[in-house]
């Protein structure tokens, strides 16, 4: 499942749960300083809820929030018109937060969980000025060093989770990494997740992680049941649908589909983070097969037109593209049990869908079979 995708689902489970963090509750006093603009808005967003329980407007720079809420409640700081939102245990202790640093002090709990935040987030933004760098190279270039690349990529991946975990090890004795089990599942695998969420230690007992163990069981759940409707395509017709392409003109799926080619049929959206990561793979194909009689098909889970057309064409994706920009209420979602990407599907001249779900190496395998 992509990590998006999941986040989704998780958060479902928990504000339909709204479990509170303990029957105690604990005075907030949050001030800042420095703030990038007069007139935003600044939220309390409970974590469990995911919802505000207090709100502020920056006013010469500062803004400041007091009231209750559960004991050691996970919380975060959202400003408007800003990508970065801070994490904070409601440990009674005040917060004081300076937007010229990014530095917050006061509680000694915060200010360590803002170092290790912080840490986390330069590990992320290597991994992803990486990606970024790569796709920025003209065509040529990402030809020639595809392979260098993927495993320079898979390399960093391992060290952004290592990274995660060290600060969930070195912690285990405290909160913090309740602010980091989210993407654990992705990041280390379902394997670690519940190896760690087993254990007696403080975080693992937090509401908050007791919400994102039972969310995973239920995503779990309901990914086996949504796999046995994905795999039931494998072996039969592929199934007709109707998109518009990139001039708003509708197209059905069998005038690419059944005539006679290989067609991957693939599942993406320009907002789906995996998808461009994979997307150099699906790119490679098309390259080597296109000339051979394999053709792609993409359906874009997108719900804006710009952002799609901005994809295709930075990401240098030279095939038909179809969407009817609904998100997750696409026609492709239901028609073909879509609930996460990238996915795919492999389909036969004769229209048959040999495979699906098919990335990296898995697909650059069967094509080789089948155009061998």
């Amino acid at each position: 499942m992509d990590m998006k995708a999941y986040f989704f689902l998780v958060l479902s489970v928990v504000a339909a749960g709204m479990l509170a963090c303990s029957g105690n509750v604990a005075n907030y006093a949050i001030t800042g300083k420095n703030a990038p603009q007069d007139g935003v808005g600044v939220y309390l967003v409970d974590r469990i809820i995911a919802d505000d329980i207090d709100s502020a407007v920056v006013t010469n720079g500062t803004f400041e929030m007091k009231g209750k809420a559960a004991k050691d409640a996970f919380l975060s700081i959202v400003i408007d018109d800003s990508d970065w939102n801070y994490p904070l245990f409601n440990d009674g202790v005040p917060v004081q937060i300076d937007f010229a640093d990014s530095s917050v002090t006061g509680s000694a709990l915060n200010v360590k969980l803002t170092e290790c935040d912080k840490r986390d987030a330069k590990a992320y933004a290597r991994l992803n000025r990486l990606l970024n760098g790569y796709l920025a190279l003209p065509k040529e270039e990402r030809d020639a060093t595809q392979g260098a690349f993927l495993a320079q990529y898979e390399e960093e991946v391992h060290r952004y989770a290592d990274t995660k975990l060290a600060i969930i090890e070195e912690n285990k004795d405290n909160l913090i990494p309740v602010a980091f089990m989210e993407n654990v599942p992705e990041i280390l695998g379902h394997a670690k997740f519940k190896e760690l969420v087993s254990s007696d230690a403080p975080f693992a007992r937090h509401p908050f992680v007791v919400d994102l163990k039972e969310g995973l069981e239920k995503a779990v759940a309901e990914q086996l049941k949504a796999n046995d409707a994905k795999s039931a395509i494998i072996g039969q017709r592929f199934l007709d649908l109707e998109e518009a392409d990139t001039e708003g003109k509708l197209h059905k799926l069998s005038e690419y589909v059944g005539q006679g080619k290989w067609v991957l049929v693939d599942f993406w959206a320009s907002w789906c983070g995996p998808c461009k990561a994979e997307m150099p793979n699906v790119v490679a194909a098309y390259k080597q097969y296109h000339d051979k009689g394999f053709e792609i098909v993409g359906l874009s889970f997108d719900r804006e037109k710009d952002p799609w057309l901005k994809a295709i064409l930075e990401w240098q994706m030279p095939w038909i593209h179809l969407s009817d920009l609904k998100f997750w209420k696409s026609v492709a979602a239901e028609v073909y049990s879509v609930n996460s990407i990238p996915d795919n599907l492999l389909i036969n001249p004769e229209g048959i869908v040999v495979a699906r779900g098919l990335r990296g190496e898995a697909l650059a395998t069967k094509l080789a079979e089948a155009f061998k």
